[in-house]
């Protein structure tokens, strides 16, 4: 790996564990505490009042240096790694429009979901477009693994690609669920962009490195017990990134085995629900996402964190593999 994006990794990890420690103050003064669910583990509720919009942390560290030391990149013409933040940056702002309702109103629900849906499919459908425009996308879907390319109509593949995106993004969401989770597993797929799109294209791996290092000074305040949550800010601008940079690699596939904890938190949710429904108010899991069943069934949230952050480790290996052919 290029040296330039470990001292990425590096500045942003500093930066944003001193970024961290003034925005905790003014969550505290602003009394943005999280609202915790009713129906959710019992012991959860000593989290109440925790500041939550912590996300800003890593969001500010990860920009400054994104923006900063791509400078001379962006003068030669090249903003993949600009554009990939800045689409990263509107789910954020979705993500803090929420937190900031829920806030204000003291309750557990911000925008509602069809509010949330518009205006992340409107911002999946500018950046893609965007995109296509820069000649950063094509139509060529890869298949990691058997090295395969399969060309789609143009129209077909933009609509799958925002809905993948719009997946992605509250599939991360879900994630954020105990302390610590979203941000130790993104770290992981953090890692493995960087070492990905260092084989393609340096600038465009700038990104991913600098939120790398962020989320590693996130973890020393959200690690638990946690002295602040991501909320929806952060969770939705992890999300973001994550679909963006599998879009902007040109390889949105390789998102099913890097992000293979959030495809498992969210499809332990849709189980849960169509089973209640169809079983007229049974549960197939003791609670859903799968983060919590596993807490019910005995788990600590270190443990959950450790298991969950290993197998993405694990994935996010077998995916580099899976790539070598791409290249």
């Amino acid at each position: 790996m290029d040296m330039s994006l470990l001292l990425a990794m590096g500045i942003s990890f500093l930066l944003t564990l001193v970024i961290g420690r003034f925005v905790l103050q003014e969550l505290r003064k602003l009394k943005a505490g999280q609202e915790i669910r009713e129906d959710g583990p019992k012991w959860h509720a000593g989290k109440a009042g925790t500041p939550t919009m912590g996300g800003i942390m890593f969001i500010i560290g990860a920009g400054i240096v994104t923006f900063v030391m791509g400078w001379n990149r962006m003068l030669e013409g090249e903003f993949a790694h600009l554009y990939v933040y800045l689409f990263a940056l509107i789910f954020g702002l979705i993500g803090f429009v929420d937190d900031y309702r829920k806030v204000r109103q003291h309750q557990n629900e911000g925008l509602t979901a069809k509010q949330k849906f518009i205006l992340q499919l409107a911002a999946a459908v500018v950046f893609l477009v965007l995109m296509r425009y820069e000649g950063l996308l094509t139509n060529a879907l890869y298949i990691p693994f058997v090295n395969v390319t399969i060309t789609l109509n143009w129209i077909v593949y933009l609509i799958f690609a925002a809905f993948v995106i719009v997946g992605c993004v509250n599939a991360v969401n879900l994630t954020d669920g105990i302390d610590g989770l979203a941000s130790s597993v993104t770290f992981v797929v953090m890692v493995f962009f960087t070492v990905a799109a260092a084989m393609w294209q340096a600038t465009l791996a700038l990104f991913p490195a600098a939120l790398a290092g962020g989320l590693a000074a996130f973890f020393v305040y959200n690690h638990h017990p946690a002295k602040v949550f991501m909320g929806d800010t952060g969770s939705l601008f992890l999300g973001g990134a994550v679909a963006a940079l599998g879009f902007a690699l040109d390889m949105p596939l390789i998102l099913i085995p890097v992000g293979i904890i959030y495809i498992a938190e969210t499809l332990s949710d849709i189980i849960q629900v169509a089973y209640f429904k169809a079983t007229h108010g049974k549960r197939f899991f003791k609670m859903a996402p799968l983060h919590h069943h596993l807490e019910l069934s005995g788990w600590s949230e270190a443990k959950l964190v450790a298991v969950f952050s290993g197998i993405t480790l694990v994935c996010c290996v077998l995916a580099y593999l899976g790539i070598q052919g791409r290249y």
